[in-house]
């Protein structure tokens, strides 16, 4: 789009249409929990099953060649907005999966096997890291004997890496990192820490979930090992995810799934898998789901990603800037806009954020509350939670006054 509008772009979405509490319009500022669909995804999904549907590589009818090649073309949509091939690219039901399904199949590795981990390896992640990028990792030490450590955070929300040759070290096995933090917006730095995780021999395994629905990201500048996504953050559906990993390393990896689709031949005893992708993807698939985060992704496209980043920066500038106008009310994470994604979590003195949150529902503005699935982040904080605010494409300047504006009624409604 050469003249980017956002009034232009709620057009595509009909839940801006909503009326709220009070007869208020819809400020929905809650996209890093999920964002708003378009109707160019509702439509891909509908339309699937509509005229195509039918169990992708599984049949030699129409139907299910047309559901087959639908799905598969979805798999190249997604290979190109990541940078990689498309048999890289593997469908899940949500990043979280993806996660759990690396963690779980590293645990089934045998020795020799380049995720084979045992007592005194180590597994390196963050106190920023989202409990999907945190619970598969503990779950995995206790079952290999291997260790966990942790890159501390500063008080400005952003990682330590005073002493990242300590933490990377010849023990090292993987280093599993939010590439932005769903509750301070910061964006770490991975191409340093992936090329140091290279050089002890190590595994990267970056949670995207943050970055890629907002700025162009490349798993080949990256140069990391494995990344997981959700399609329901990126205007896609719900229900769908992405696992993407390094061909050879897949080529390696256990599955983490058994059933149908997945294998090559079958006996009473005994089973062999087909190639990668479909050796990660047994049962029928998200079909429908993978269609509609198909033409979400062709959405963000036509947008174009580096307008969407500007767009998210400006946003969260002037938010940033207006927040710390406000009296008795603090930012929990980058105060500068350098390397910070478009999501400000905030407290308010004397004031909980369920309570917060409440009171900015009153005027039609969605927020999240609590504790954002980042325990060990608030207990780095000492804080039991806090408000945040998410900005996304469909987003303005205006929305953002709003939010403000809420923050100081619920200041004069608690009498803080």
């Amino acid at each position: 789009m050469n003249n980017f509008s956002v009034a232009k772009i709620r057009e595509d979405f009909p839940i801006f249409n909503k009326v709220m509490r009070g007869g208020n319009k819809l400020v929905y500022l809650d996209s890093g929990a999920t964002s708003q669909k378009p109707l160019s995804v509702l439509d891909a999904e509908r339309d699937f099953y509509l005229n195509h549907n039918a169990a992708v590589h599984r049949g030699s009818h129409l139907l299910a060649e047309e559901a087959s090649e639908a799905y598969e073309k979805a798999r190249e949509v997604v290979a190109n907005f990541i940078g990689a091939k498309s048999d890289e690219v593997i469908f899940t039901k949500s990043a979280t999966e993806s996660l759990n399904a690396l963690a779980y199949s590293f645990g089934n590795s045998k020795e020799g096997s380049p995720f084979y981990l045992q007592a005194g390896d180590e597994i390196l992640l963050s106190e920023m890291e989202h409990h999907a990028n945190l619970i598969p990792w503990q779950e995995l030490a206790k079952r290999t004997g291997a260790k966990l450590s942790w890159f501390n955070i500063d008080k400005q929300g952003r990682l330590d890496l005073s002493n990242i040759d300590e933490l990377i070290n010849s023990r090292t096995k993987l280093v599993c990192l939010t590439h932005q933090s769903n509750v301070l917006g910061t964006v770490n730095p991975i191409v340093e820490i992936a090329a140091k995780t290279h050089k002890v021999g190590a595994l990267f395994i970056l949670d995207a979930c943050q970055s890629v629905p907002h700025s162009s990201v490349s798993v080949k500048d990256l140069d990391i090992d494995f990344l997981a996504f959700s399609g329901h953050k990126a205007l896609g559906p719900t229900g769908i995810g992405i696992l993407w990993g390094k061909a050879e390393l897949l080529d390696e990896m256990e599955p983490f799934l058994f059933g149908g689709s997945m294998i090559e031949s079958v006996t009473m005893t005994d089973a062999t898998w087909a190639p990668v992708p479909r050796k990660f993807e047994a049962g029928v698939p998200n079909m429908a789901q993978a269609a509609g985060l198909a033409a979400a992704i062709k959405y963000l496209e036509n947008v174009g990603m580096d307008v969407i980043a500007n767009h998210d920066r400006e946003l969260t500038q002037y938010a940033l800037s207006e927040f710390e106008k406000l009296s008795g009310v603090t930012i929990i994470g980058p105060k500068d806009i350098s390397n910070r994604g478009a999501v400000i979590s905030f407290t308010i003195d004397g004031i909980h954020p369920h309570d917060v949150g409440q009171v900015l529902d009153q005027y039609g503005i969605a927020v999240r509350t609590g504790h954002h699935c980042a325990w060990p982040l608030m207990k780095k904080f000492g804080i039991a939670g806090t408000t945040r605010a998410s900005f996304y494409l469909y987003n303005d300047i205006s929305e953002i006054d709003q939010l403000v504006q809420g923050v100081k009624d619920a200041q004069k409604y608690f009498k803080v």
